[in-house]
This record gives C-alpha cells, structure tokens and sequence, in this order.
C-alpha cells in the first residue's frame, strides 16, 4: 500500500551525508534512481539517493492532494516494470501488490454503441465482430505478432547497448568490450533467423511505418507520424505476473511502486534523503565529477555520481559551463523534449455512467475496469487533435484516457467515491492563444475536458469534488520533465537503442568522468519500467570491478 516512509528529510539525515565520502550518490528519487540505488547497495556499495522533493517517486508517486483521495499524480499504470526487477528485488515482499484489469479496455461511442477489449479472447471476438467479423477474425493473429516482436525485444531492454568504449581503458577491457558486442551481434542475428525474414521485414514495417498504415494493413476499421507504429508494440511490451500485454492497477497508487523499490534499497543499505536538491556537480582539477552541491550550500562528496534527472537537466544545468565537450552539449540540448501531454486528477461522488451501455454500476461494472477511451472513436479524430496542436492551440476536442482505479483499489478514496486519472493529448507546452499561468485559461481548457466526458457520461462534471491540473509546464515544474516530456526526451526511432539519449553514449557512461546516467532518457527508454536504473548500476559496478574498488 501506499507509504509515507521517506516523505520527509530532517537535518540529521543531511549532516550524515558530510561524513564521509559515498561510493556512489544518486540524483533524483524517482524509481529509476531508486532502482539503480538498490542494486548499487545490495553489491556492497554504500549509496546515497538525493531527492528534490519532500517526497520519493518522481513521476511515479501518490499524493494526497484532496483529503482521502491519493492520486497516482503523473504515471498511472503498471505493466513495463521489468520482471528481472521485480524478482531480483523481491518487491512483492515489499509491499508491491498489482490489480489485473479485465477487460483491460472500454471506448464508448457517441451513436449508441461501444467496445469492451481484455485478455478474454472470446469477449474480444464478441466485441469486435459488432464492428467488423472480418477484424474479429485478424485481432488473434495481430496480438500473436505483436507478442512475438516483443519476445525479440525482451534481451534488448535488459542489457546496456553494445556502445563503442569511450575513453583510456586497460587492453583487458577493450578485449572484453569486443568479446562482449560479438556476442550482442550474434544473438541478435540467431534470434533474427529464427524468427525468418517474412516475420523480420514486418518488424521493420512495424517500426517504420505510421500507425495509421499498420492498423488499415490488419484492419477495416490520422496519426501519420513515420514510426508511430512503435507505439502499438508499447501496448504489447510490458507484462503483469508473466501475462504479456495485461496492464494493472497499483495497490496504493504509483507511489507504491517507489516505495517498494525503496524499501529494497534501504535494507540493502542505501541512504534515502528528501528536500535534497543538487545544484551542481563537483569537478575536481583532473576533470572527473567528485561530488554535488545542494541547493542549501552542503557539499556531499562521492567516488561516482549517477543521475536520474533529464539529459537536459543533467548536462545543460547541473554540470558547470565549459566542462563537457561542444559537441556533446550540441547534441543534448537538439534533444526533443517536446511534450503535448496533460494529466489531470480528479477526486468524484460517483462513477460515470456511459449512456451507450444501458447499464447502471454504481460501484462498477466492465466499463470502468480497464482504460476508458473518450474522444478517438476513429483516426481522424485523433488526427485533429493532433493538428491543432501542431497549430500551436490545444485539441479543441482532446484525446481522453480515462482509469478509475478505485474501483478495484480500495485504499485510495473514501467508500462510495473515486478517483479519476485522465491523460490528455494534445496540450502544448506554450499555447499560442494563451497562458497556462492564467488561472482562466487553465479552466477553459479542464471544462472543455469535462464536457467532453460529459457527451459520453451525462452528469459526470456534476460529480465532480475537485481536481489537479499538471500541463507540461507544470510537469516540468513539479516533477522536473524537461519540456513535460514524460520519457526525458522523445521516443522516436532516431532516440531509441544506440540514439539514446545522443549517438556515441548509449550506455549510461558520459564525457564527464565519474558520471553516469541512469534515468528514462538513457536506454531503453521512458516508462515505468526500471531498467535504465538497473542497467545503469551493472555498467557501474563493471567500471568499479575495472578499477578493483571493489
């Protein structure tokens, strides 16, 4: 369940971070940064993790915004934590409980009808074949493949990249480094034949192509962006309990995530301090980071340094002018940290209720169970909205993921009432018709929403107790997204792999001796996921059994 075990930081903890020098420290307690504490401690390291905040988690955490209401603030679903991360730190132990979904997905429609979608392959044959028998008949063979992609990528997500090795190493290493890219290579290539060509060139189509094209290739039944194809193989990537593709609710909220994370890391021996905002790197004369200086003056001093913030934030704020290369800061800050994205959390009487279903659940039925779709009955919807927001306005009929996790979760509202995340696209992050600092924009925007909501759900504005509002500003602001961009920088093709999060350092290493990256803008990328931490903690303890410190 949701904890409050390390919301706070006295001055105590802070004094202790001055006595002695740590064997690595770590910027940012979001999960990442936690996961790559834990397995840094469980390897004899002693670490200490920096948050910024009065509070652990980052982007996932549970606030208490309205008395009785925890909000999964920002992220909102569990499905991309790796398994190796769940099971090498045994996080059930520590207090990690998931809630299935079934049905994992509702899209009501505004003529009367709508479709329920879950891991009951009958439900989905049922529910599809309203629309189309002949789509009923492809949506198996479509997830088959989907899952079959997603097999080929597992090995990719739970290693560093085969990068070139930077820098003046020992002839063992350099030796090591090839031995260790050849095999990378090999099995790549063997799980490519195995796979066969007919199977590997529809891959690449998926990767490559739109998602219009790939869904109209499978489908009767737009977004035209080269490579968002890439986002249909998201769906499938993650798992829950070892079943591929199914999302699931966290008891307690995403802050729960965290939490269980943390408490592996503290009983490894980590250090955790809040209220603890890094201001700088420290760079002694031979150009290698040594240590960080918080905001508040305390010089902490350290043997590695590793951070969980942004590319941006990392290398274009916190390390001083004139250290890194040009071409390096060059690439950083050509990063596209672009973000269109709002979140908001709303604290309700009562459960909508969709006038398409002719039912009435008031304490939940299959509709509020999985992931609510509002306003993207078809592509050219979700084109629109797209659009309006490439004009610099936002979606004048927005794209709404709506979840209600308090139907299954019933620790985070009071009995009778719930919680209601929503995920808005499309939201620049500076509109052209107005401010989101002014309060009234802000409120246009958030009724515009509601009333939306209120086409498919009448009365659901009326239920309304109160809500947050995070924009992209504001989401950077608060949880420190640079741009709002909720995976440290975009997740196109050309940022994925060996792009991340620049061409030359994809495996969490940096220019800047003595610093490593361990957040969602290194490898494999964003999500809650873990394995940019864990993966970051490998390369470090690899760099550390280089140099024998341990």
């Amino acid at each position: 369940m949701w904890r409050r075990s390390f919301s706070t930081g006295g001055a105590s903890s802070k004094i202790s971070l001055k006595e002695k020098k740590w064997d690595a420290l770590v910027i940012g307690g979001g999960h990442n940064g936690l996961t790559a504490a834990a397995y840094l401690a469980r390897s004899g390291l002693s670490v200490a993790v920096l948050e910024r905040r009065h509070l652990i988690g980052g982007a996932a955490v549970t606030e208490e915004l309205i008395p009785g209401f925890k909000f999964s603030r920002c992220s909102y679903l569990q499905s991309l934590l790796r398994p190796s991360v769940i099971s090498e730190l045994d996080l059930p132990r520590h207090g990690l409980k998931l809630f299935k979904r079934s049905p994992s997905s509702f899209t009501p429609c505004l003529d009367g009808r709508y479709l329920l979608l879950g891991p009951d392959k009958n439900l989905n044959h049922s529910e599809i074949s309203k629309f189309s028998v002949q789509d009923a008949e492809a949506y198996p063979r479509y997830e088959i493949q989907l899952e079959n992609f997603c097999k080929f990528m597992d090995p990719l997500l739970d290693s560093s990249t085969p990068e070139n090795i930077q820098g003046g190493t020992s002839l063992g290493a350099r030796m090591k480094s090839k031995i260790e890219k050849s095999a990378f290579w090999a099995k790549c290539l063997q799980q490519s034949v195995t796979m066969g060509q007919k199977e590997m060139v529809d891959f690449m189509d998926l990767l490559l192509s739109p998602a219009s094209k790939v869904l109209n290739n499978w489908f009767q039944a737009s977004v035209n962006t080269p490579g968002s194809g890439y986002v249909l193989l998201h769906h499938v990537m993650g798992e829950t309990d070892g079943d591929r593709g199914i999302w699931s609710y966290v008891e307690g909220g995403m802050g729960s995530v965290s939490a269980a994370i943390s408490n592996a890391a503290t009983e490894a021996g980590a250090h955790i301090v809040t209220n603890a905002e890094v201001s700088e790197l420290l760079i002694d004369d031979s150009g290698a980071a040594t240590g960080v200086l918080l905001a508040d003056g305390t010089r902490v001093q350290a043997s590695v340094i590793l951070s969980n913030a942004t590319p941006y934030k990392t290398f274009l704020e916190l390390v001083p002018a004139h250290v890194l290369p040009a071409d390096f800061v060059r690439a950083i800050k050509n990063i596209d940290y672009r973000s269109a994205t709002t979140k908001i959390n709303i604290a309700v009487e009562r459960l909508p209720q969709f006038s398409c279903c002719n039912l009435h659940h008031p304490d939940g039925g299959p509709e509020h169970m999985g992931t609510i779709h509002i306003g993207s009955e078809s592509m050219e919807e979700i084109d629109m909205a797209c659009q309006d927001a490439t004009n610099g306005i936002p979606s004048r009929r927005p794209i709404i993921e709506m979840t209600i996790p308090s139907v299954v979760d019933k620790t985070i509202s009071p009995p009778g009432k719930h919680v209601v995340n929503l995920f808005i696209q499309y939201t620049p992050y500076k509109p052209s018709d107005g401010s989101w600092e002014d309060p009234a924009y802000r409120e246009s925007f958030t009724q515009r929403c509601f009333s939306l909501i209120d086409e498919y759900a009448p009365g659901f504005s009326s239920s309304i107790i109160g809500y947050d509002m995070l924009t992209p500003p504001d989401l950077e602001r608060v949880i420190g997204l640079t741009g709002g961009n909720i995976f440290h920088g975009a997740m196109g093709l050309d940022s994925l792999f060996l792009m991340r999060p620049i061409k030359g350092w994809s495996n969490y290493r940096t220019p800047l001796r003595g610093l490593y990256m361990c957040g969602s803008g290194s490898h494999p990328g964003g999500g809650v996921m873990g394995a940019p931490g864990r993966n970051a903690a490998n390369v470090v303890l690899e760099d550390f059994r280089e140099y024998k410190k341990i």
